[in-house]
């Protein structure tokens, strides 16, 4: 029976705790989607050069 009071009590403390998170806008989150996703794709053509450059140089030293 502790268990089932426990569970409810977290549960209860979760969704108190979760009233007080500040929520982002729209344009925050559009702001910020719209910076991971240039970095993703910086850091993508970035990854594939430096493995296109070390086959590369591994190839001629094999």
């Amino acid at each position: 029976m502790n268990f089932f009071k426990n569970s409810i009590q977290f549960f209860q403390d979760a969704w108190h705790e979760l009233t007080k998170v500040t929520w982002l806008g729209r344009k925050e989150v559009f702001g910020t989607t719209v910076i991971v996703v240039i970095f993703v794709a910086i850091m993508s053509v970035f990854v594939y050069l430096v493995d296109f450059i070390l086959g590369i140089i591994v190839g001629r030293i094999l």
